[in-house]
């Protein structure tokens, strides 16, 4: 993984010392709220319903177990215990004191890590497949370039102040594990015929209230010029993206109003002064990035492959964790393996000061000290070997982390929601486990289901492209809640739709009960939920979630 060199330390103890003196002056009263809450979102730090909540980075949600460590050590004493690791690869506390917060801030810089840019008006935290570099369906690694592009955001002056927050994605591989197209920007990392690496450039992807697809503006740009284009990009979307409304002022708007050759056009109009230019990569400059991310010291396949079958013959449960949580690993003798942070009964994503240790330890054992963090709000231990498996399924069963649960009901995705979100219409946390009670008893017999949920239209918990989406709304100041059938953020990514009316709370587990119900009655061959969806039609599910409205009729 990527560590800092002297100019990167620096820069965040520098970041430190500044945020410090400006905590200071506002705690003394020289600061006004209004002059200070910029300051404290450029450094990740928001005002909740019943605390600070300080978002931390994971660049392309890769840790080492120093880092972890460090996480739950600040958990323990200057939160609550426990962390929440989000849909964008970050961690939060939701529990820091205002004037601790710098205290955590230098203890992060000690480990390599930052809270710049997770919030504000600027590029946030860079992200990418959670499998990047290990997936047996890769084509290009992308995390050398998603850090050369972090690099070249952090702190740039001239995108520091953008119409809104701006999201990037790369994905490297067949299949799309990273979202991608519903970003703001993202690129597809592939091999040209020559094997040159080559990119291709989406743009106006996101979620929130207008949900959009990225669309491709440019094929086949070289590498090179990944950040000299991005520059065209960024300056386009600031020249002429919408400040006069919150709500107009995504890139995705300015795409969609304009069009996108009208902004392809725009962008390359800039491309042509920039290509070439200071901000154009050498192979010098990805050598030395690239060196940050070789494989790990791996055995022989032979040394490392070991026959299961006894063994999951013997423990079913140890069957069930190789169903689900683990996956298949471009070495045959080895294999990536998920820790799941969807137990029934605590919030989706979040995990205890001794959970996050107990991870960091399976880590140090099992997979060369690294560890990865997907926008699933999962842990993964990426290179595990095949003889490893039932050791490590064992000591994390101890650690409570091998629930058998990955990709099925039960491993669902929520944002905070009302219990902590000042934004939030709704409670996202109980509805979470009241549909996981619902299902978690035939989630075998289901197979793979994406349930997200959110608790208002920004959709931090993604529910757009979630087989299943819950979002919550707010109706005369009661919770209420909408669903959404279809939608996915696989390759084949699709928004959503609505079903109908908003019901209450209470009486979502049985609308998402019959929405299964439905599914286990007309899949044929063994066909996923999504793939049910797709040949029947959603009027089909809409009728299930509102039967009294078919009886009416």
């Amino acid at each position: 993984m990527y560590r800092y060199d002297a100019v990167d330390q620096r820069i965040v103890d520098e970041r430190v010392a500044q945020f410090r003196d400006q905590t200071a002056r506002f705690l003394a009263g020289r600061l006004s709220e209004d002059e200070f809450r910029p300051l404290r979102l450029q450094n990740g730090l928001y005002i909740q319903r019943h605390a600070p909540m300080l978002r931390v980075a994971i660049p392309y949600g890769l840790l080492a177990t120093r880092q972890l460590r460090m996480i739950a050590d600040i958990s323990r004493r200057y939160d609550k215990s426990y962390a929440h690791f989000t849909t964008r690869q970050n961690v939060q506390l939701n529990w820091p004191a205002l004037e601790r917060v710098p205290d955590i801030l230098a203890d992060l810089a000690t480990v390599q890590m930052h809270a710049i840019q997770t919030s504000g008006s600027c590029i946030r935290n860079v992200t990418t497949d959670h499998l990047a570099g290990v997936a047996a369906d890769e084509i290009v690694d992308p995390r050398p370039y998603a850090e050369m592009m972090r690099q070249w955001s952090t702190l740039h002056p001239e995108f520091g102040s953008l119409p809104r927050k701006f999201k990037i994605a790369y994905n490297g591989a067949k299949d799309d594990r990273a979202a991608s197209a519903v970003h703001d920007l993202a690129f597809d990392v592939y091999k040209g015929a020559d094997g040159e690496v080559l990119l291709r450039v989406k743009v106006g992807g996101g979620l929130g209230r207008t949900p959009r697809i990225a669309i491709a503006i440019r094929e086949d740009l070289p590498w090179r010029h990944m950040l000299t284009y991005t520059e065209a990009i960024m300056r386009a979307y600031n020249r002429f993206g919408r400040r006069d409304n919150l709500y107009k002022s995504r890139i995705k708007i300015l795409v969609e109003t304009i069009g996108a050759e009208k902004f392809a056009e725009e962008v390359e109009s800039d491309f042509v002064h920039l290509v070439d230019g200071p901000s154009t990569l050498t192979e010098e400059e990805r050598t030395r990035v690239s060196a940050c991310f070789t494989d790990p010291p791996y055995l022989s396949d032979a040394e490392a492959d070991a026959d299961l079958s006894d063994l999951r013959a013997k423990h079913h449960r140890f069957d069930a964790w190789l169903r689900r949580n683990v996956t298949t690993h471009k070495r045959p003798g080895y294999a990536a393996v998920t820790l799941s942070l969807k137990r029934t009964g605590p919030a989706p994503g979040d995990a205890t000061a001794k959970e996050i240790d107990d991870a960091a330890d399976l880590a140090d054992r099992y997979a060369f000290g690294e560890i990865r963090v997907s926008h699933h709000q999962n842990l993964i231990l990426a290179d595990v070997a095949r003889r490893d498996l039932f050791a490590l399924w064992q000591d994390a069963d101890a650690a409570g982390l091998a629930q058998p649960n990955i990709g099925l009901a039960t491993d669902i995705i929520a944002c905070p929601g009302g219990d902590f979100c000042s934004l939030a219409n709704a409670r996202s946390i109980p509805l979470s486990l009241a549909i996981q009670n619902e299902l978690e008893d035939r989630q075998e017999e289901i197979g793979e289901l994406a349930i997200k949920i959110s608790g208002c239209i920004n959709a931090c918990g993604h529910h757009h492209v979630g087989h299943i989406g819950v979002i919550g709304v707010d109706k005369n100041g009661e919770e209420w809640f909408q669903v959404l059938v279809g939608g996915r953020s696989d390759a084949n990514v699709k928004i959503g739709e609505i079903l109908g009316k908003a019901v209450k709370a209470e009486e979502i587990p049985s609308l998402v009960s019959r929405l299964v119900d439905l599914y286990l009655a007309e899949r044929a061959n063994g066909e996923r939920f999504i793939d049910t969806v797709a040949r029947i039609g959603v009027p089909a599910f809409k009728a299930a979630a509102y039967p009294e409205a078919k009886a009416a009729a």
